[in-house]
Order: C-alpha cells, then sequence, then structure tokens
C-alpha cells in the first residue's frame, strides 16, 4: 500500500510540474507502447475498464480518424468529455485516435461471466456467498427498490422502469412523464415513502427537459402511486435549477431518513468552476426537503439572501451514493472525484465540502486545477481513494443475514468492476476488500426487506443476489 501511495503521488507531482512549466504531457518522443498506457490511463475511467468498449461502438461525433482526433484534442463538454490539449501532445492524441480506431475493428469477445472460486462459492475474508442472477436482459439497471409484496422495481436509465415479480415476471410500467436519456442522464434512482404501506408513495429521480427547449435539461424528482403497472397521481416535488445543455454530473440519489425527510444528491453539471460553491443554484449539492416538495423550516440557507433554500450542504461534485446509517440516521454519501480523489464523505447540514477548491485529484486530462487538499471552513472526506474506483450505488449492510458485515458500506466500481466493502470504526474506514473482482460495472447495491444484498450490473444488464453459505 506504501508502495502504491508513492507512485501515485510521484506521477500527480510529475504531471504538476510538466504543466506549470508549460510542457504538455508526453511532449517528446512517444515510443509506442506509452500510446496503450496513456489509453489506459485517461480513456477506461469513463469509457469501460475494457478495450471492448471501442468494439463495434456507435459514435456520437463520428469515426473518421479526423473526427476522433477532434473530439480527444477539443474534448465533447456537453457530454461529459474534457479537452485533452492541455495535458497531451499531438503526437500522444493521434496516436491514441490510431490505437482506438484500432479497437474498433477487433472481433468482440464473448461475454464471460463473473468467475467463482473453484468450489462455486464466493470467498469473503469473514464469510463465504453464492452469487445468483436474479434479472438479466437488462441495459444500464440504474434504481433498485422492493415493494413491500417482494417484487422488484428496477430503473433503466434509458427511460424504462420495469418490474420484476416474485414469480419471475418482468415488465414495464407505464406513465413515465419525458425524460432526457442522453449521455449519464435518464431515469435515475427510486425510492419509497417510509409509510408506502399506507400512502401508496414511490420517488423517482431523472433528468427532467425543459417545455420548451428539449436541449436542456436538470434533475428531478417525482413521486407518483403505482396502479397495477401504471404510474398515477403524479407530483413534480423538485426540479433542479438552472437547466442546462449539458449531459453529465445529474446526481441524483435518494434517502429518506428516519424523521422522514428525503436528502437527495444533485451533481455540478458539469459547471465546475460556478456551481457547487455558490448557493443560488441547486447543483453541487446535497438538498433536503419534506416528502410533498416543501422546504424544512430549519434547513441552513433558507434565511439567506439568494439561496436556493433546499440545499442540506454544498461544495460537491457528483455524489451516486446517498444513504443513512442504520444506527446513528446519518447521512453518508460516496461522490465522484476528478481523476483520482472519489470520497465517502458524512453530511452536515450547512457545510462546505470543498468542490473545486480543494480536492485529492486531478483533470481527466492529467492537469492540475488545484494544489490544495485542505483549507479552513471546508471540510475533509471522511475517506477517498486515489486512484478513482468511480464509486455508484451505496448501502450499508443491514440485519443478521451477513454477521460479520454488519454495518458495513457496500458501494460500487465502475471503474475497476468490483463491489467494494469498508469496514467502519468510529466513523473512520478501518479496513477495505474488494469483492465480486471483474463482475462488470456495478451501478448500484441495495438491501432487501428480507435482508439479502442485491447488485446492479451495467451493459450487459443484471441484477445479481448475493446468498450467505455455512
Amino acid at each position: 500500500m506504501q508502495k502504491l501511495v508513492i507512485i501515485t503521488v510521484t506521477i500527480v507531482l510529475g504531471v504538476f510540474l510538466s504543466i506549470k512549466h508549460g510542457e504538455k504531457l508526453f511532449d517528446k518522443p512517444v515510443p509506442q507502447n506509452s500510446i496503450s498506457k496513456a489509453y489506459n490511463n485517461y480513456c477506461l475511467g469513463c469509457h469501460n475498464d475494457k478495450k471492448s468498449s471501442f468494439v463495434n461502438r456507435i459514435w456520437l461525433f463520428g469515426n473518421s480518424r479526423e473526427d476522433v482526433i477532434k473530439s480527444i484534442k477539443n474534448g465533447r463538454v456537453a457530454h461529459g468529455m474534457p479537452s485533452f490539449n492541455d495535458g497531451l501532445s499531438d503526437k500522444v492524441i493521434e496516436g491514441m485516435a490510431d490505437y482506438i480506431l484500432g479497437l474498433q475493428k477487433m472481433v468482440p469477445l464473448s461475454e464471460k461471466g463473473h468467475l467463482a472460486g473453484a468450489d462455486g462459492i464466493e470467498h469473503s475474508e469473514v464469510l463465504k456467498f453464492k452469487v445468483d442472477t436474479v434479472v438479466s436482459g437488462l441495459d444500464v439497471p440504474w434504481g433498485l427498490e422492493f415493494l413491500p409484496n417482494g417484487d422488484l422495481l428496477i430503473s433503466e436509465r434509458k427511460g424504462e422502469l420495469l418490474r420484476f415479480t416474485t414469480s419471475g415476471v418482468l415488465s414495464m410500467i407505464k406513465g413515465l412523464p419525458a425524460i432526457k436519456a442522453s449521455g449519464q442522464g435518464g431515469l435515475l434512482d427510486l425510492e419509497l415513502h417510509p409509510d408506502y404501506e399506507n400512502n401508496g408513495w414511490l420517488y423517482f429521480a431523472f433528468s427532467s427537459p425543459n417545455r420548451d427547449d428539449d436541449n436542456l435539461a436538470n434533475t428531478a424528482i417525482m413521486r407518483a402511486r403505482l396502479k397495477g403497472n401504471e404510474l398515477v397521481d403524479k407530483e413534480l416535488v423538485f426540479k433542479a435549477f438552472p437547466e442546462t445543455e449539458k449531459r453529465h454530473h445529474y446526481g441524483c440519489k435518494l434517502e429518506f431518513d428516519k424523521e422522514g425527510y428525503l436528502y437527495f444528491s444533485v451533481g455540478d453539471r458539469g459547471n465546475r468552476d460556478r456551481h457547487p460553491q455558490y448557493l443560488d443554484n441547486d447543483c453541487g449539492k446535497i438538498h433536503r426537503i419534506h416528502d410533498d416538495g416543501s422546504i424544512p423550516v430549519d434547513n441552513p440557507f433558507v434565511q439567506t439572501d439568494g439561496a436556493r433554500p433546499g440545499i442540506y450542504s454544498y461544495g460537491h461534485r457528483n455524489p451516486q451514493g446517498v444513504c443513512m446509517h442504520p444506527e446513528t440516521g446519518l447521512i453518508w454519501t460516496d461522490e465522484h472525484g476528478p481523476k483520482g480523489g472519489d470520497e465517502i464523505n458524512v453530511i452536515e447540514a450547512g457545510k462546505n465540502y470543498g468542490w473545486p477548491v480543494i480536492s485529492f485529484g486531478i483533470n481527466y486530462n492529467g492537469t492540475v486545477f488545484t494544489t490544495d487538499t485542505a483549507k479552513a471552513g471546508m471540510e475533509q472526506p471522511l475517506h477517498y481513494w486515489v486512484p478513482s474506483i468511480a464509486p455508484c450505488g451505496m448501502t450499508f449492510v443491514t440485519g443478521d443475514r451477513y454477521p460479520d458485515w454488519k454495518n458495513n458500506i457496500l458501494t460500487g466500481s465502475l471503474r475497476f468492476e468490483y463491489l467494494h466493502r469498508c469496514v467502519l470504526k468510529d466513523n473512520k474506514v478501518v479496513h477495505e476488500e474488494k469483492l465480486l473482482q471483474n463482475v462488470g460495472r456495478v451501478r448500484n447495491v441495495e438491501m432487501s426487506p428480507d435482508g439479502f444484498i442485491y447488485v446492479a450490473i451495467e451493459k450487459p444488464g443484471k441484477i445479481l443476489k448475493l446468498t450467505p453459505v455455512d
């Protein structure tokens, strides 16, 4: 571990010094093997962790050499891809374009499922469990929520809400609002009202397009009731301001606390330098509202002139895990950092969590945007990861089925394709373990009412169930 930290610091320092002195990374003649290393370093974090990401790819902006060079060099900012012109030389950019176009011609590999141990059982450090696929044939399953009768609701990012019944029937639920399913946007998280059995309210987050200009959108939350396989009594309880043409960093995870407040995340929406540190917008924030969308009178910025009243904390980048500690009732989040610096935070009213003024990461293109990792008045993360694991989804292990994991945090790793377990002591991460390695991009993890762990994997999408064994 010490060696890894030294290597990471050396790389970051080297990048910083080269940028500081006006020299692009790899500005000198580059050996061919460095092109593949650059691809692994700069591309795979967002474009999956497999070279097959570019096999038989559907290209949004053209697939000629010139098109690919232009995309790498200038970026596609509205879709979340930065410009690499400041961090990489023209030679490396051209080499990466040739490398990517070469991957495009590869024959797609047949899908290989996750491989368990030789006995078919997964062996964690402290318990054994088997893995069963309970739902398959999905695309990018985002939200998971269990109904009282045991049926599983699944949100597909492409804008579909599905019901998987206890008898194994998968059906589509009708009545969704207009959804801007583009880039990182679409139908996002799901959450039942704490008193669902009496009031029937289902909450869901989605990227909501502007009624007059479909190019603009932002994160919204709606509640509705289920009547058979149709949504009825729909009410919009939140819509983030301002709307933007960018297609990334929407958030959005939902969580009710023990007092019935609804907490949720809204990402910075790609406007790093303006949104997170200013209170006149909803982006780069954790919000708290009542179940009907009204604002709690004790929210920290209700009396602040010009502030958006739903804001509970600010200075966030793109939290895609929000959950409540089962014993303390505190709200915890995991958050996508830039290239390095993914975080776990405990959310407190009115606190500033620092993005982008302080960070343990650098830009995706290798350039440095801040050298500060701490500053007065800004919270330190409870835990952070360098390199980034791209955390997504987050839950505490509850109940008695996994006794040696109880109150541990589980979060998915999109970047490295595993389920991450964090052991806590006195609100500190004291141990970590990788589970289900190479299982695929883990988009979400959820505890079922009967105490089992369910894991959502994307592309190809499926839902896994983890069952402890003796």
